[in-house]
């Protein structure tokens, strides 16, 4: 029987469709917790722990996922981790204790950490090298619009109806599942690739060997950086805009308005990663992130912070773009999704340091000026990372 194609529009679109649901459940997570602390009576640390167990679901989530998509098929598990993150999280709405809240974030976390490496590494295989950059980091981009669809939830939706309605909102994704078992074709490389039976320590021993030893380590040093970063900073926002003495509903707004800057970040991102190539990419946007970070942790003023936020958001997308669109073109298709599944795993290690780091640190008094220059510091290490131990890979054909 003839495999099933589909055009590289179609495809993003349908990809892009669950990478959106993805974000919008991660971005309702960073108003609902500035909420929760109302309605709860949160300590900082405690609201810490939200985004943090979060993160620890994500890295189990995107190690075992990763695993499994090379095993059972990229399309698969797609659908597993989306049905998964979307009826978790709709059941976190039901919750009246923390600890029942936090046992379903972590689900929501495994199913979210697994879907965002195997939906990139199923477009990747799936395009042309010469344009294979440009579609990953268009993908990406639909990160974006989750996250404005959440910023528009959060601030039309919470104040009005509170926090459970949102959560419930995100529980309706489950049903797209049904949609892409129709629509969706596994990789075509997948598909094809002559079937070695390697066991997951072979192929974790892969990782490490010495043909990819320096991919792997550059991955897993940039991986960390970015999302202890990301988690840290971006989980925190509508509470920090909360703790520098701005209405609940105006941080919301506030945030909307800085999650619009994540737009042109991707765009931006996607136009230059097939000209400039992926490492000026990644290490430039990362570098922007950087000094961004410095300067929305040292801002004083709403003015100040709104265009440091912005470009913080600019930049930072811009990077997880080039940054995803990079990760699967390191390794052969045996073991591509293995490879950036225990990448993200790494990285997810970060994401839950990040916003206990940044609950831990103003419960111990001190200021945003330090906690976002801590930031600052994580991200150049992997701008080290990126131009001394990355290799080239734009347009190349993968194997």
């Amino acid at each position: 029987m003839k495999k099933k194609e589909i055009s590289r529009n179609k495809l993003l679109g349908i990809a892009g469709t669950g990478w959106m649901f993805d974000a919008m459940d991660v971005g309702i997570l960073s108003f609902v917790i500035a909420a929760l602390a109302v309605d709860w009576n949160l300590t900082s640390s405690e609201m810490g722990w939200i985004g943090s167990i979060n993160s620890i679901g994500m890295a189990i989530g995107a190690f075992v996922f990763g695993l499994l998509a090379d095993r059972i098929g990229r399309k698969q598990v797609f659908m597993m981790t989306l049905v998964l993150f979307s009826v978790a999280s709709g059941l976190s709405a039901l919750t009246t204790t923390l600890w029942a809240f936090l046992a379903l974030r972590f689900l929501v976390g495994a199913g979210l950490g697994g879907e965002l490496p195997v939906a990139s590494t199923l477009v990747a295989e799936s395009v042309s090298a010469k344009e294979r950059g440009r579609v990953v980091v268009l993908l990406e981009s639909f990160w974006a619009a989750g996250w404005l669809l959440a910023a528009l939830i959060a601030y039309f939706i919470i104040p009005e109806f509170g926090w459970r309605v949102a959560l419930i909102i995100t529980a309706l994704p489950a049903f797209y599942a049904i949609y892409l078992r129709r629509n969706l074709p596994d990789s075509k490389k997948f598909v094809e690739q002559e079937k070695i039976s390697q066991t997951t320590g072979q192929k974790l021993k892969q990782l490490l060997s010495p043909a990819f030893r320096k991919r792997t380590l550059m991955l897993w040093i940039v991986w960390f950086a970015v999302v202890f970063s990301y988690y840290g900073m971006f989980l925190w926002l509508p509470s920090v805009m909360v703790i520098k003495g701005f209405s609940l509903i105006k941080s919301f707004g506030y945030v909307l308005l800085m999650t619009i800057a994540q737009l042109p970040g991707y765009f931006s991102a996607a136009w230059l990663i097939e000209r400039m190539g992926r490492k000026f990419v990644l290490a430039t946007y990362l570098f922007g992130t950087a000094l961004s970070a410095l300067a929305f942790g040292n801002a004083e003023t709403l003015t100040t912070l709104m265009v440091a936020g912005a470009f913080l958001s600019f930049f930072n997308l811009g990077a997880w773009g080039a940054l995803y669109a990079y990760s699967p073109e390191q390794y052969p298709t045996a073991i591509r999704a293995t490879g950036s599944g225990v990448s993200a795993a790494v990285g997810r290690v970060g994401g839950i340091f990040g916003p206990l780091l940044v609950g831990s640190l103003l419960t111990a008094g001190y200021g945003f000026g330090v906690i976002f220059g801590i930031f600052c510091a994580a991200i150049m290490v992997g701008v080290l990372a990126v131009i001394f131990l990355g290799t080239e890979t734009k347009q190349t054909e993968l194997t």
